[in-house]
């Protein structure tokens, strides 16, 4: 059954769970913040924003390492792409169908006042009561959308 359901072994699963978890850690000792990803986004916003919401003190005095860790994941997955994987990722996703998705993830992280990595690593790692929650939540919705699209017989 693992082999049907991971081709490819689990290695790189396992490592990458690792190196995240790591990254998590050293994040949170170093500076007392959760790492998670819609809250680091959002701190870059301070730098064309006058918003107050945009400019919290703890965004102004932490916004350029958090640009530099949102950096990070966008080139470690262009070093995975060239340098491990078999070149450029690329999808048969429709523009407007990822546009979409990027637009319901986004409303979500607002709406679940987090996202996945803030939720599901760092609160559920740290048993918080609202990130078991929404790591439910998540998950629900997830693959309720999934056998709602396979059962309409959407394809990219």
């Amino acid at each position: 059954m693992v082999q049907a359901l991971f081709p490819n072994g689990v290695v790189q699963y396992a490592l990458g769970g690792i190196l995240v978890g790591l990254g998590v850690a050293v994040i949170y000792l170093a500076t007392g913040i959760i790492a998670g990803a819609s809250t680091f986004l959002e701190s870059t916003w301070s730098y064309v924003s006058d918003q107050s919401r945009f400019n919290r003190a703890s965004y102004l005095a932490t916004r350029d390492w958090r640009i530099v860790f949102t950096l990070g994941i966008v080139l470690g997955a262009a070093v995975y792409a060239f340098g491990v994987g078999d070149g450029a990722w690329t999808t048969d996703v429709q523009w407007w169908r990822l546009l979409g998705g990027g637009f319901l993830v986004g409303v979500g992280t607002r709406v679940g006042k987090g996202c996945t990595s803030g939720h599901g690593v760092c609160g559920v790692g740290s048993v918080s009561n609202t990130s078991l929650v929404n790591v439910a939540t998540f998950l629900a919705v997830a693959i309720g959308t999934a056998q709602l699209v396979q059962a309409l017989g959407v394809s990219p």
